[in-house]
């Protein structure tokens, strides 16, 4: 693979985490606890989703095929998007959305900070201008890890069985494949064998401060960055991609 081909899968993964975690969030939309925190999921949901704009835009540039970000979110197939399984898995509860949030967040915050020295100007301008999304991003999920883990009895046995349910696709967020390495050692994307080390610490603080016990290290569930996914992504894109698909090239 060239390194064009391997900066445009990184870029499309980028930006299928940040579309399929905010099409997820979207759905919480007047179905939040309270009010406040509807319409907190569906801000964050809107910075993932413009996030995914930007980034299926500079994807779409490299390509060279006149494709539009559009065309990207809405006329690929499951096996062609590159998210972490993570971030495709049900919302479940509350404590499971914030579990499932907190983990990627953690990632994301990373990630952003160190591709704002991509050797790629245009990736390295949209990780700084997405940094003070995520930061916040990190910091609502953080609290609410803090509140539902440290908070009642039945909270903190949810979020319990949320962390320990959804520990298994963690792994794959910081576990480089062969594009990872490769943009790594041409200074365009993170080297995740360092991220790996932020990711844990930060997570084992915060579950730690939220009396939460740390899963124990073990197998992990790969397959995302290479297109082979869950069911769970195949519903969402029925239901995201159904307009687009049945009505090609509608207009509002």
């Amino acid at each position: 693979m060239t390194t064009e081909q391997a900066l445009l899968d990184y870029i499309l993964r980028l930006g299928d985490n940040a579309l399929v975690l905010g099409q997820r969030l979207s759905e919480w939309c007047g179905h939040g606890p309270v009010l406040e925190q509807d319409i907190a999921l569906a801000n964050i949901s809107l910075d993932l989703i413009g996030q995914a704009s930007v980034l299926y835009t500079l994807a779409a540039k490299l390509e060279g095929l006149n494709k539009t970000d559009d065309d990207l979110a809405f006329l690929r197939d499951a096996q062609e998007y590159r998210n972490a399984l993570l971030v495709e898995q049900a919302n479940g509860d509350w404590a499971v959305t914030m579990a499932r949030q907190f983990f990627f967040d953690v990632y994301n915050y990373y990630n952003y900070q160190a591709l704002r020295n991509s050797s790629n100007t245009e990736l390295a301008a949209i990780a700084e201008k997405s940094l003070k999304e995520v930061t916040y991003h990190l910091r609502f999920s953080s609290e609410w890890m803090l509140r539902l883990g440290d908070g009642t009895e039945e909270s903190h046995r949810r979020l319990q069985t949320a962390v320990d349910d959804l520990w298994m696709y963690t792994g794959e967020l910081y576990t480089p494949n062969a594009v990872d390495r490769q943009l790594a050692e041409a200074g365009l994307a993170p080297d995740l064998t360092t991220l790996a080390g932020q990711w844990k610490n930060k997570v084992r603080e915060v579950l730690e401060q939220a009396t939460l016990q740390v899963p124990a290290e073990g197998w992990m569930q790969l397959g995302g960055k290479e297109g082979v996914h869950t069911e769970q992504l195949g519903f969402i894109l029925a239901e995201m991609q159904y307009l687009q698909r049945a009505y090609p090239g509608a207009k509002w």
